[in-house]
């Protein structure tokens, strides 16, 4: 069941990457791959943001009807970057483009699909509470999400290439929300990370 939504608080979901180390000829987009509960890869993180944060925009490629069509179908938000083969960072300013009223962001990865909607909450929770921007931490590594609050909008929206917000991260003071949750650090980045999800041998193409 969806938790309350986060009032005034937007959730972006990033999923516009070519996700080459999955499959360098570009045939099948890693997204769009089952997970053993037959829900796609994509699909299961924008509906965990959703369900955190009462909504969630999904940015994806110009090039991906696929992709579109089947986050439409999902009832999620989508929208199409014509430049996101230029980096995270394209995607990530799109996104916050679209959003510009919004309290703060939680800036989410289409292939981490396993992050709990809880920790995404207590990321917002860290916003409201004055933190500018907030990360999970399990075990003492962060994770993604990532959350930033409006202090950091111009900042962010002069980021470029595939860094992404990294850099800020490196430089800016951070507060680290500890988690009991190992889906902030765990991406389907290969094949090897599928099947080590047990999911579906059914592949679904680009």
């Amino acid at each position: 069941m969806d938790q309350a939504p986060t009032q005034g608080y937007a959730g972006i979901l990033l999923a516009a990457g070519r996700g080459a180390r999955f499959d360098p000829s570009g045939h099948q987009n890693k997204l769009l791959q089952l997970l053993s509960d037959g829900e796609t890869v994509v699909a299961h993180a924008a509906r965990n943001l959703r369900s955190a944060l009462g909504s969630a925009l999904a940015v994806i490629p110009a090039d991906s009807p696929l992709l579109c069509a089947h986050l439409s179908s999902e009832g999620f938000a989508v929208t199409k970057c014509v430049n996101a083969a230029s980096g995270m960072a394209a995607s990530l300013t799109h996104g916050l483009r679209l959003t510009p009223h919004a309290a703060g962001w939680v800036i989410a990865l289409g292939d981490m699909p396993f992050i709990q909607a809880d920790t995404m909450t207590r990321l917002v929770e860290a916003l409201r509470q004055g933190a500018d921007i907030a990360v999970p931490c399990y075990r003492g590594r962060r994770g993604n999400p990532v959350a930033f609050s409006r202090r950091h909008l111009d900042l962010l929206l002069q980021l470029s290439g595939d860094i992404g917000a990294r850099q800020l991260l490196q430089s800016l003071p951070v507060m680290e929300i500890t988690v009991d949750d190992p889906g902030v650090c765990r991406d389907i980045d290969t094949v090897a990370d599928l099947r080590n999800c047990r999911c579906s041998k059914e592949t679904v193409h680009a």
